[in-house]
């Protein structure tokens, strides 16, 4: 492989990376920002604002992960944590679910901004992780199809 091709390919790696860890972020802020009120439902259970503190800490991690590693364990656990939350955003928009044990009902059949751009901010860094993943295994393809021709 060509050193300009080589450079292109760790740019392609490196915006994925930092795309998805991008949609992450903007998923934990606004989780961060919104869990507090939230949380006045159930102020000494579990609550759905310390369930958004959850989201966000998980959203970081992921975001730290793809941004360090890069692997595809990396890019795998951006886009569970991302396509969660958007499901789980998704579910408690259009389904009206009781309590499940400890986690309250958190029905909510409403788009407001924040809400909107964290669904978005999610969508995409699912799309991203799995684009990471597809990419990786084009990469260890092409890099396995090269040591097998001369081997």
């Amino acid at each position: 492989m060509s050193r300009n091709r080589r450079a292109d390919s760790r740019a392609v790696g490196l915006t994925l990376r930092v795309l998805t860890a991008a949609g992450l972020a903007v998923d934990a802020v606004i989780h961060v920002r919104l869990a507090p009120g939230y949380q006045l439902a159930a102020p000494d259970g579990i609550g759905q604002g310390n369930l958004f503190y959850l989201e966000s800490a998980a959203a970081i991690l992921a975001a730290l992960y793809v941004l360090i590693r890069g692997s595809r364990p990396a890019f795998l656990l951006a886009l569970v944590v991302a396509a969660g939350g958007l499901a789980a955003v998704l579910l408690y928009r259009y389904v009206d679910l009781p309590p499940i044990g400890p986690i309250p009902s958190m029905y909510e059949p409403v788009w407001y901004l924040e809400k909107t751009i964290s669904a978005i901010a999610e969508g995409l860094g699912a799309l991203f992780g799995l684009a990471g993943l597809v990419y990786l295994r084009r990469v260890a393809a092409r890099n396995g199809m090269r040591a097998g021709a001369h081997g």
